[in-house]
């Protein structure tokens, strides 16, 4: 039995040609961007959730990527399954380095973009003395990759920020002027990671903008196994029950990945500045309209235990997306039983299997 929980987030040519949707490999047709040929971008976390599904549509789009993790596919058999479809690719290639320890000049020195996607996620386990390694991932490395990129004259950093920098909801959208007060660690450390952005793009004779993105509860095909929607579907999949923690009244405003990716991309092309934009599904819903939706896509009924809430879980987020449309023409596409489908579909698919067990084993 595993707990549930819902947590709150845990690789040039000049000229465009025409138009297409940013959502690439993902399935997501939603707002349009310029097709680019061969402009440069390094995307951090590569091997991770969001970064693979954003440099698949990079690479459709006519970006070259040059793709930053730790993780090596040949050991780690996340990063192998979510590296699958970019392993080959023309246009594609992966350095493995640790932003804490790397010399990062050259990584970033040939590229126009930086989108910024390392880190370390997840509420719970942010608690006692792994705070440390989430000080390391979130806010120590984003300071070197940002000075960096700063020596290097990179034009524009896009930044993978959270809703956790909320902490609760205020009973209404929370808007990117709102006070930030996370309720966990992680989140603390998100925001740590978006100040720190935001004054390197505030120094006065840099060349470097930033845009800070605070996703809401990405989920998808690939979505880590930590996450509400990956335990719910591998419990109606195995039988297992997972452990409910709360009354289910809890409220998420989920975004299905390929809605992340486009209004990512976007962020890339925006005009310059210093930027906090909110990324989020279509509205916020209940943990029991999550449970009834998952039952009706997959026709099982969910096994479930109850428990009690954990430390650091906000009871409701929500997003107010006015800022996100007039600054990236960003609306979601995907509802939410549409985005579970897929992730239903991948989470029978031989790549879930593959994922589920060590490298070399069948």
């Amino acid at each position: 039995m595993t707990s549930l929980a819902l947590s709150t987030p845990a690789s040039r040519d000049e000229g465009a040609t025409g138009f297409v949707s940013a959502g690439g490999p993902t399935g997501h047709f939603g707002p349009a961007v310029p097709i680019l040929c061969r402009r440069a971008a390094v995307v951090t976390g590569v091997a991770g959730f969001i970064g693979s599904h954003l440099a698949e549509s990079l690479l459709a789009l006519g970006w070259s990527v040059l793709g930053v993790d730790r993780r090596a596919p040949a050991s780690d058999r996340v990063a192998a399954v979510n590296l699958a479809e970019l392993t080959g690719q023309p246009g594609f290639s992966l350095r493995l380095a640790d932003l804490c320890h790397a010399d990062l000049g050259p990584l970033v020195s040939r590229s126009e973009v930086v989108f910024h996607l390392a880190g370390l996620g997840g509420v719970r386990g942010s608690w006692g003395p792994r705070f440390a390694d989430y000080l390391a991932c979130n806010v120590l490395a984003t300071h070197r990759l940002l000075a960096a990129c700063e020596a290097a004259g990179i034009p524009r950093v896009v930044v993978a920020s959270s809703s956790s920098v909320y902490g609760e909801n205020p009973g209404r959208p929370s808007r990117e002027l709102d006070s930030t007060r996370p309720a966990s660690p992680y989140g603390v450390s998100k925001l740590a990671a978006e100040r720190l952005s935001l004054a390197y793009a505030a120094r006065p004779g840099t060349d470097l903008s930033v845009v800070a993105l605070r996703y809401f509860s990405v989920y998808g095909p690939r979505q880590r196994a930590d996450l509400v929607l990956d335990r719910l579907l591998r419990a109606v999949l195995t039988g297992v029950p997972v452990q409910l923690l709360g009354d289910g009244s809890q409220r998420r405003q989920f975004t299905y990945v390929g809605d992340a990716v486009a209004a990512t991309v976007a962020a890339a092309l925006s005009a310059p500045g210093a930027e906090v934009i909110n990324v989020a599904g279509p509205r916020s819903v209940s943990l029991r309209r999550v449970i009834s939706v998952v039952e009706q896509v997959t026709g099982r009924r969910m096994p479930l235990v109850h428990g009690r809430g954990g430390a650091g879980e906000v009871h409701s987020t929500e997003a107010d997306l006015t800022h996100a449309r007039a600054t990236l023409g960003y609306a979601p596409a995907i509802e939410l039983d549409e985005g579970i489908g897929r992730q239903w579909a991948w989470t029978t698919s031989d790549a879930a299997r593959l994922r589920a067990y060590p490298l070399g084993v069948s």
